[in-house]
């Protein structure tokens, strides 16, 4: 796609700088219909208040002027009431572009207004009518029967079609699983209170069954589409800045490096470095902060957030599915949510009460010979509750997980994660920056410079990842070092680089590397001291010279240490470094133990330790040799910008790179399994006195109905707590 193909812009903030003329001129145009905010070649924001409050005026709206060909763009944001219209100058002059919003805006507010292709209706949006409507009619019906005088056999049939969804969950149950279900008690219930002629009980039963399924149906939409939609409204296009020139293109067409353009009402398109201006941003839909943030140059910013006031221009550091927005729809989509082990042991015994309960009841109506009472035990069971509430709670808590910047794959993982108490770290790039810096050079032999010794093991060190890798890479970048041609090139997982360069072998990495190649290093043991690292240096089979390296401390790492310590969790540290350099860290933070010169093996071979003395271990790092431990551990962390396969294992990933989410998800967690413990006894306790009531004593359907259901929507409603906190951080 070359440049002509693209709308230009003149330079960003000579457009700032006139910014007051440019709306002059604009306002001058109409002020009947809208208001314009900004506007430039090529793209208008204009604020039109009635989308505010009007969803469905903002719908119309939006219909209309996508379905026409004048435009290339729209963008509407409700929350500020602003629309965003890009256009190509070149075809379409002011005069026409103002003449053809205000017929529009017009066409949009007339009470027959229509559009032949035009669909406000959501595919997966609950259908409160189908799904509810049946089943209140019938309870309508049922009231009515006894003072109306209505025949039975009108009635009935009416109640049998309300009860259809739960007849047909019973005989999937049967069929597909070979279960005897919780739906399967119910329908009994409901077709024996028929049998005896009563109408309310059964209405009223299937009446709060579905509205309990609703309320898990719509908690998990709900939750999903906060996730989903935080993409959706992305635009298609966003302004790249070239030296100064705005050029407009595909947002697909955007690479990691690019500066792109920001202006208010945008929502940002993004996750990038603020690299030029200020602007308050509002992240409500991304983390739930009620109030706007203020940010400015070096600020992080993510994609999906909208700028209130300011212009911005953004170094992009992520795109698409790999922004922070992205992550939570990725995850969202793919986390299992109905595999907690305390969610399969309460739906098997709920399950497996459903024969019993059933032969208590047949048991009862054969002593007493009365159905009511046999139909009121036939009522109560646990697994209503179970089937709302845990669902429910565990998926609130990955919204909220979510939108504090934690991204936990599974319900599993939530619950692996609040039984912690043991966490195992990686040092270099989880507890420490992972940025490298070169503090020293020392030569071996009087025959090699320094920039010899720098420029041969950024040579053998080219294109890898690894932070000590980049350390050596930058310091012969800034050194103005070219790198040798590589003829041959083996990385050594754990241990460092085997290279030839120009016809000899040279190796770069630890003094294990050096000591398993036979290679003599005792001269390098002056220069070991405090928490300097050593990247060894050989040639020929011998060494000939260091680089002195440091790798500093993350900022939150001494509190994230201090954080778990006082939840009681055990806190070890696995590194490759050696013993002198790991223990330094680890006093400096307060680490318990430590693991030093630890292989990819004896990562697992300390977590699997750590297991079978009884721990339940989480295991936290960023780098393909921490892979193998991480599928270990019974639950694993890594950071969105840690290697590819370190976070495809972890369970859980830490999208801010920030090791404060790590307190922060256990608390989560133990808040989620909380409520599901809170959620059992609210389902069991009443539906169990119930059940041993109703064995003694006559209790009355209409009771028992509303016990089981009752506590099963109480239940859900409990699961949505966390949902429903707003993130104050």
């Amino acid at each position: 796609m070359t440049i002509s193909n693209y709308v230009v812009r003149q330079d960003f903030f000579t457009i700032s700088s006139t910014k007051d003329l440019v709306q002059e001129k604009a306002l001058s145009i109409s002020t009947k219909k809208y208001h314009p905010i900004h506007q430039i070649p090529g793209r208008w924001r204009i604020r039109v208040e009635r989308l505010i409050d009007d969803e469905e005026y903002a719908n119309n709206l939006t219909s209309l002027l996508q379905d026409s060909n004048l435009l290339t763009g729209v963008r509407c944001n409700r929350l500020v009431g602003s629309l965003i219209v890009d256009f190509d100058p070149l075809i379409v002059n002011e005069k026409q572009l103002d003449d053809f919003l205000v017929v529009n805006i017009e066409e949009a507010s007339r009470d027959n207004f229509s559009i032949s292709n035009k669909t406000n209706e959501d595919p997966d949006e609950i259908n409160y009518f189908n799904r509810l409507g049946f089943p209140i009619g019938s309870l309508i019906v049922s009231l009515l029967a006894i003072p109306l005088e209505l025949p039975a056999l009108l009635v009935s049939p009416i109640i049998l079609a309300a009860c259809v969804p739960a007849f047909k969950r019973a005989w999937q149950a049967l069929t597909q699983e070979q279960t005897v279900g919780v739906d399967f008690l119910d329908s009994v219930a409901i077709i024996l209170s028929l049998w005896q002629g009563h109408f309310i009980p059964p209405t009223l039963m299937i009446t709060l069954i579905e509205s309990g399924e609703i309320i898990r149906d719509s908690t998990a939409r709900s939750s999903q589409r906060q996730s989903y939609n935080l993409l959706d409204s992305l635009g298609q296009y966003v302004w790249l800045d070239k030296e100064g020139v705005q050029v407009q293109i595909p947002l697909k067409d955007i690479k990691e490096g690019d500066i792109v353009a920001i202006y208010p009402g945008d929502l940002i398109p993004v996750d990038g470095k603020i690299v030029e201006g200020t602007a308050l941003i509002d992240q409500n839909k991304l983390t739930g902060e009620s109030v706007p943030v203020h940010r400015e140059i070096e600020d992080e910013v993510f994609a999906s957030t909208v700028v209130v006031e300011g212009q911005l221009l953004i170094q992009v550091q992520r795109l698409g599915i790999n922004t922070r927005a992205g992550m939570v729809v990725e995850l969202m989509k793919e986390a299992p949510i109905h595999d907690t082990r305390i969610e399969n042991y309460a739906a098997k015994f709920a399950n497996f009460a459903v024969i019993p309960t059933l032969l208590l009841a047949g048991g009862l109506y054969g002593i007493t010979g009365d159905l009511s009472r046999a139909s009121s035990l036939a009522t109560l069971d646990f697994g209503t509750g179970i089937r709302v509430s845990v669902p429910t709670t565990v998926l609130a808590g990955l919204t909220r997980a979510a939108k504090t910047g934690v991204f936990i794959r599974s319900g599993r993982a939530i619950e692996m994660l609040s039984k912690v108490d043991c966490v195992v770290f990686d040092k270099t790039g989880t507890l420490t920056q992972g940025k490298a810096a070169i503090i020293g050079i020392e030569t071996i032999s009087s025959r090699i410079s320094k920039n010899e010794i720098l420029k041969l093991a950024a040579s053998a060190e080219q294109g890898l990842t690894h932070p000590v890798a980049h350390a050596i890479a930058n310091g012969a970048k800034e050194r103005g070092l070219n790198a040798y041609q590589c003829q041959d090139w083996d990385y050594k997982v754990g241990l460092g680089v085997v290279a030839t360069i120009k016809n000899k072998t040279v190796l770069v990495g630890s003094s294990r590397l050096m000591e398993s190649e036979g290679i003599d290093i005792s001269a390098s043991y002056i220069y070991k001291t405090g928490g300097t690292s050593l990247a060894y240096v050989a040639r020929d089979g011998k060494l000939i010279g260091l680089i002195l390296y440091a790798d500093p401390i993350r900022t939150e790492s001494h509190e994230v240490i201090a954080a778990l310590h006082s939840q009681g969790i055990e806190t070890h540290m696995l590194t490759g470094d050696v013993e002198r350099v790991a223990q330094s860290v680890a006093r400096e933070l307060g680490i318990d133990r430590v693991h030093a010169q630890a292989f990819p093996e004896k990562k697992v071979e300390v977590v699997r330790k750590l297991k079978e003395s009884g721990k339940t271990v989480a295991f936290i790092g960023d780098g393909i040799n921490d892979s193998a431990a991480l599928a270990y551990a019974d639950v694993s962390l890594s950071f969105a910008a840690g290697s590819d396969i370190a976070r495809e294992t972890a369970d859980i990933v830490l999208m801010d790179d920030d090791l404060s989410g790590l307190p922060n998800a256990i608390e989560i967690a133990k808040s989620v399994m909380e409520i599901i413990s809170q959620n059992a006894l609210i389902v069991g306790i009443p539906n169990f006195f119930a059940l041993a009531y109703g064995i003694f004593f006559r209790l009355d359907p209409i009771m028992a109905i509303f016990i089981n259901n009752g506590s099963a929507i109480l239940a859900g409603l409990n699961g949505l707590r966390l949902a429903l906190v707003n993130n104050k951080n």
